[in-house]
């Protein structure tokens, strides 16, 4: 009997074989060096590298939902004193793309305390925070300093680097000699319910 008349038992294409959906659709195989491939398995499980379990839950990658198009109507709505009201819907409108550019590197994470309220940022508000975008001067960014997590604006003038409150009652954080920084991302949009 020679090895060509040997019937293949094993290997190729099975149908119901295979893993199931752990996510709910087709999953892709993909290549990660495998230096971060635990990094990367924290992040998708929602425990993103750096943050202890309590945080983790705090941050979600931001997957790409499908379009949610809500109607978007031209007329401006004044603050002031009321114009009569125009019928006319200017197109449809997805929050999705609108606020997430770059799906891929975007997540979320709840505010908490009161440093940031002159930039708009209340306790408890949802920030859209994207680690695709470069933390350059004035941007507010997710940083971790020491080892904590905190959303402050970036400050860089002269050499030194300070992450500045937008709230008179709190002081500049310095970072210099001893002092660790982590940008996480830049915070791109605030999600504050009145």
């Amino acid at each position: 009997m020679g090895e060509s008349d040997h019937k293949k038992t094993h290997g190729g294409r099975r149908p119901g074989a295979g893993r199931r959906f752990k996510y709910g659709e087709p999953t892709r195989p993909i290549r990660v060096p495998r230096s971060l491939a635990p990094a990367l398995e924290r992040w998708l499980s929602g425990n993103p590298p750096g943050l202890g379990p309590e945080l983790g839950r705090l941050c979600r990658p931001a997957l790409a939902p499908p379009p949610l198009e809500l109607l978007l109507y031209g007329a401006r709505v004044p603050a002031g004193f009321p114009s009569p009201a125009e019928d006319h819907v200017e197109g449809r409108l997805d929050l999705n793309r609108h606020l997430i550019p770059h799906p891929a590197a975007t997540f979320f994470v709840r505010a908490s305390g009161d440093s940031m309220l002159d930039a708009g940022i209340h306790p408890g508000d949802l920030l859209i925070v994207d680690r695709s975008l470069e933390a350059v001067h004035g941007r507010v960014v997710i940083a971790v300093v020491d080892n904590e997590l905190t959303v402050k604006r970036l400050h860089r003038r002269d050499g030194r680097v300070r992450l500045l409150a937008e709230n008179d009652r709190y002081p500049p954080i310095e970072i210099g000699n001893g002092v660790t920084l982590e940008i996480w991302g830049v915070v791109t949009g605030v999600v504050h319910a009145l």
